[in-house]
């Protein structure tokens, strides 16, 4: 039985990667994420995206896991499968279960971050799962999203860390150092995005250990 999680950056996919799982890293392009999935969705079980989110909803913070009940993709909301979503909720610490957000772009700023929900009910947002639950409906394919909150609603993203990510899902140095350069004020909050990401990554790490892989029981 395989997997095949979808995630956007290449250290996420090293930490979700093992037996029965093929994950496909989507780099922040939308288009081309949904080729790759698309190329190897024959013979896979079922669906997930997993990585790191954005928070929408006041109250979650950095590192806590959040399990999408649906996800909303230009407005169409694409439900998650029932069992694998509470099974998800039940074995990762502090679970939230809501609505996802899928953008097709990166969501940085914390006054959007709360006019989207308050539109939208979203408790999270991120750029893979509307791509992943829209090929997984294609194919009526299982379908699951689990994420850990990577910045909170309250925060606002630095310039630099917007431009961080490559096509190829690997962090940009050359843009990120760029950036620094044009706008060395925001040296405190890069330094403090980069200690959220880290705690996101090692409760990311913990949460999948916990689940033992992805595929779990029985998903028809």
């Amino acid at each position: 039985m395989t997997i095949l999680a979808v995630t956007g950056l290449q250290r996420e996919a090293r930490l979700l990667a093992g037996p029965g799982i093929e994950v496909v890293v989507g780099g922040g392009d939308h288009q081309r994420l949904e080729a790759m999935i698309e190329e190897r969705v024959v013979g896979v079980t079922g669906i997930i995206s997993m990585g790191i989110a954005g928070g929408l909803a006041l109250g979650l913070r950095t590192g806590q896991w959040v399990v999408a009940n649906a996800v909303l993709d230009h407005g169409d909301a694409l439900p998650t499968h029932a069992a694998w979503t509470q099974r998800l909720s039940a074995q990762l610490p502090n679970a939230v279960e809501g609505v996802f957000l899928g953008v097709d772009a990166m969501i940085a700023d914390q006054v959007e971050k709360a006019a989207l929900h308050r539109t939208t009910t979203a408790i999270a947002v991120d750029m893979e799962s509307h791509v992943a639950a829209r090929v997984a409906a294609r194919h009526r394919l299982p379908f699951a999203a689990a994420r850990v909150i990577c910045d909170p609603a309250h925060r606002t993203l630095p310039p630099a860390a917007r431009v961080g990510m490559r096509a190829d899902g690997r962090v940009d140095v050359a843009a990120v150092l760029r950036s620094l350069v044009s706008a060395p004020g925001q040296v405190p909050d890069l330094i403090r995005t980069a200690f959220d990401a880290e705690r996101a990554f090692k409760a990311l790490l913990r949460g999948h250990r916990l689940l033992a892989g992805l595929a779990g029981p029985d998903l028809a």
